[in-house]
């Protein structure tokens, strides 16, 4: 069982930076591939980023890639996402999601979810 938590979500401007963390408990997150989606009002929740479990390969979507970088720590339990040069359009509630078996963009082949942090940009 892995149970995720979300922070470091807020208010910026176009152009600013955040970066979003999320701590896991359990004892096998570095066994795990790590995924952060993203679901703005209205919308069906999207793929952002994911990172193997060994941290070795990572995946984007097209529209954060050269913008956002997504990193782990295993010794903290920690995946990041560094997301730079922010958009209005990256305004949506941001989700980390744990894998035991799957490293890919389809949501529901992900096993554990966050609760999700929120981003707002504003221009």
């Amino acid at each position: 069982q892995v149970q995720l938590v979300e922070s470091g979500g807020g208010s910026v401007q176009a152009g600013g930076s955040l970066r979003l963390s999320c701590a896991a408990s359990g004892r096998t997150f570095s066994t795990y591939a790590m995924g952060w989606f993203r679901q703005a009002p209205g919308k069906e929740r999207e793929f952002v980023a994911t990172i193997f479990w060994s941290g070795g390969s990572t995946y984007y979507a097209d529209s954060v890639k050269g913008r956002f970088t997504i990193s782990r720590d295993n010794a903290k339990k920690t995946v990041y996402l560094q997301m730079n040069s922010l958009k209005p359009e990256d305004t949506a509630a941001y989700y980390c999601a744990a894998s035991r078996s799957y490293y890919g963009t389809v949501a529901v082949k992900y096993d554990y979810w966050g609760q999700g942090t929120q981003v707002t940009v504003s221009s």
